[in-house]
C-alpha cells in the first residue's frame, strides 16, 4: 500500500510538472503572439497612412485636371459668346442697312409710279396729236393711210430685195460668229494644247541589206528561200536592182511587219533555207503579238486609261498596223483621245470618260474577223461585249451619225474624229475622188446664171468664180457667193471649210491709132 501511495504521489508531482510547464509555454506563446499582433498592427498602419497618402494625392491631381479642363470649356464658353454677340451686331447693323434701303426703294417705286403716270397722259396727247395731224395728211394727199402705205411698199420692194439680201448676209455671218465664238474658243484651245506629228502610211517597207551578194542567199536556189517565205508571209518580196535593199510590198502592215522582221532575223542568223523560214516567221508571229499587247498596254498607261478588257488592250495594239487614209490607225485614236479629254475640260464635263471614247471609236476597224457592219457600229458591239459604260458606247457607235446620239460626250468624239481626220497632212485622199470633188466644185460654181468662169483652188479649199460684169451687179455678186455657199454645204462632202470668192471686173479697153 505504501508503495502504491509514493507511486500514486510520485505520479501526481510529475503531472503536476508537466502542467506547470505547459502554462509557462502557453504564456509564451501568447506574449509572443501579442508581439507580433502588435508587429502586424504598426505595419498595417504604417500601409494605410502610405495608402491615404497616395490616395490625397491621387484626389488633388484629379481635382486640379478637372479644374483645367473647366477652365477651358469656360474659355471655349466665352469665345463662342463673344462670336455669336459679333456675329449678332453685324446681323443687326444689316438689317438695318436693309430696312434703310427698303424705305429708299419705296421712295424711288412712288417717283417712278407719279412719273409713269404722267408719261401715261403725255403719251395720250401724243396719240391724240398723231391721229389729228393723219386726218390732215389724208385730206391734203386724197389717200388713206393704207393706201399711202401700199404705194410705198410697192415702190420700195425692189430696192428692199437687195439690201435685205445684204442685210441677212450680214445677219447670218453675224449670228454664226456670235453662236460659235465660245465653240471655236474651246475648238482652238483644244488643237492648241495637243501637238500630234504627221505621218503617212505606205503599203510597201524598204528592207536595208549590207550587200548585193545577201540577195542571191535569200532567193536561195531557182527561187525557193524567196517563195518559201512569200508563202509564209503572205507578202510580195521585190527583189531588183536597187542597190542594197529589198522591197517588200503588202497592204497589210501585221504581215508586212512580220516579213520584215523575219528577214532580220535570217540575215542576221545567216542560215536562210524554207526550214528555217517557217520557224523564224512563226517565232516572229508569236513576238509580234506580244509586242502588240505591250504596245496596246503602253498606250493605256500614257493616256491614264484604266480597267480596260485584254481583247480591248490588244486591238489597241493592232492599231498600230492600220492606217486610215495613209493616217496611222493608232496615232489617230491617241490624238482623238487627248482632243476629247481637253475639250471636254473645257465644256465641265468627265475627260475620263470622253479620252476612253476618244481611244476606243475606230475599235471597229481592227477585229480579228470582219463582218458586214460599219466600222462605228461593229466598234460599239465590241464595247459593249467588254462591258464599258453605255456613254463610250454610244460615242463610238454615233460618231459617224449611223445612231442617235445619247450623251454629251458623243458629239464631242464626232467633232475631235474630224479635227483630227481633217487637218491638213494628216490624211491622204485618194486621186479619183480628190479630182471628182474638184470637178464637182467647179461645176456648182458654173450652175449659176451670169457666172463666166470657176476655178478650185488651194487643193478645193476655196473656189474662186468669175461672173459677166455687164450683166451681174456688186449686189448680185453678193447673192451668188452666198448661194454657192449655201449649195456646197448642203450638196457636197468635204474636209474642213470651203470659201468662195466671186470676182467681178470691169475693164474699160481702147486703141490710140
Amino acid at each position: 500500500m505504501e508503495i502504491i501511495g509514493i507511486v500514486i504521489a510520485g505520479i501526481v508531482g510529475l503531472a503536476a510538472g508537466v502542467i506547470t510547464a505547459l502554462q509557462i509555454s502557453k504564456r509564451k506563446n501568447e506574449s509572443k503572439a501579442n508581439s507580433i499582433i502588435e508587429e502586424a498592427k504598426a505595419e498595417a498602419e504604417v500601409v494605410k497612412k502610405d495608402k491615404i497618402l497616395q490616395a490625397k494625392e491621387k484626389f488633388l491631381q484629379l481635382k486640379e485636371e478637372h479644374e483645367k479642363v473647366i477652365a477651358s470649356r469656360e474659355r471655349k464658353m466665352a469665345d463662342a459668346e463673344n462670336r455669336i454677340k459679333q456675329k449678332e451686331t453685324t446681323l443687326n447693323n444689316k438689317l438695318h442697312e436693309n430696312n434703310k434701303k427698303d424705305k429708299e426703294l419705296n421712295k424711288l417705286k412712288s417717283e417712278l409710279d407719279r412719273k409713269f403716270e404722267v408719261a401715261e397722259q403725255k403719251q395720250a396727247e401724243l396719240d391724240k396729236n398723231h391721229r389729228k395731224q393723219v386726218e390732215l395728211l389724208e385730206k391734203a394727199a386724197g389717200l388713206s393711210a393704207e393706201e399711202a402705205k401700199a404705194q410705198l411698199v410697192e415702190v420700195l420692194k425692189e430696192e428692199a430685195k437687195t439690201d435685205a439680201m445684204a442685210h441677212i448676209k450680214d445677219t447670218v455671218e453675224e449670228a454664226k460668229i456670235n453662236a460659235n465664238k465660245e465653240a471655236r474658243k474651246v475648238v482652238i484651245q483644244t488643237i492648241q494644247r495637243v501637238a500630234t506629228e504627221q505621218a503617212i502610211e505606205n503599203s510597201v517597207s524598204v528592207f536595208n541589206i549590207d550587200s548585193d551578194d545577201m540577195k542571191g542567199r535569200i532567193i536561195g536556189r531557182e527561187g525557193r528561200n524567196i517563195r518559201a517565205l512569200e508563202g509564209a508571209t503572205g507578202v510580195e518580196i521585190i527583189v531588183d536592182d536597187t542597190p542594197e535593199a529589198i522591197i517588200l510590198s503588202c497592204f497589210d502592215p501585221v504581215r508586212r511587219e512580220t516579213a520584215r522582221l523575219a528577214l532580220h532575223q535570217l540575215v542576221t542568223d545567216g542560215r536562210i533555207h524554207p526550214a528555217r523560214i517557217e520557224e523564224v516567221v512563226k517565232k516572229v508571229r508569236k513576238q509580234l503579238e506580244d509586242e502588240i499587247v505591250d504596245v496596246g498596254k503602253k498606250t493605256c498607261i500614257d493616256l491614264g486609261i484604266h480597267g480596260l478588257h485584254p481583247e480591248l488592250l490588244r486591238m489597241v495594239g493592232r492599231m498600230k498596223y492600220r492606217s486610215s487614209y495613209g493616217q496611222n490607225l493608232l496615232q489617230h485614236s491617241r490624238e482623238v483621245a487627248n482632243l476629247c479629254a481637253t475639250m471636254a475640260s473645257e465644256l465641265g464635263l468627265n475627260p475620263k470618260i470622253a479620252k476612253r471614247a476618244g481611244l476606243l471609236h475606230d475599235i471597229g476597224k481592227v477585229p480579228d474577223d470582219e463582218p458586214e457592219l460599219p466600222h462605228a457600229l461593229l466598234g460599239m458591239k465590241l464595247a459593249e461585249k467588254y462591258k464599258e459604260k453605255a456613254e463610250v458606247c454610244n460615242a463610238i457607235g454615233a460618231h459617224h451619225d449611223e445612231i442617235e446620239m445619247t450623251s454629251l460626250i458623243s458629239p464631242i468624239v464626232q467633232v475631235c474624229d474630224a479635227v483630227s481626220g481633217a487637218r491638213p497632212g494628216a490624211r491622204r485622199e485618194i486621186v479619183e475622188s480628190y479630182i471628182n470633188r474638184i470637178k464637182e466644185l467647179e461645176n456648182l460654181g458654173m450652175s449659176q446664171a451670169g457666172v463666166e468662169k470657176a476655178y478650185a483652188i488651194q487643193a478645193g479649199r476655196e473656189l474662186r468664180v468669175i461672173v459677166q460684169s455687164e450683166k451681174i451687179s456688186d449686189d448680185e455678186a453678193d447673192k451668188i457667193s452666198f448661194n454657192i455657199a449655201q449649195k456646197i454645204q448642203t450638196e457636197m462632202t468635204y474636209p474642213g471649210q470651203v470659201k468662195v470668192t466671186v470676182i467681178r471686173e470691169r475693164r474699160a479697153v481702147n486703141y490710140a491709132k
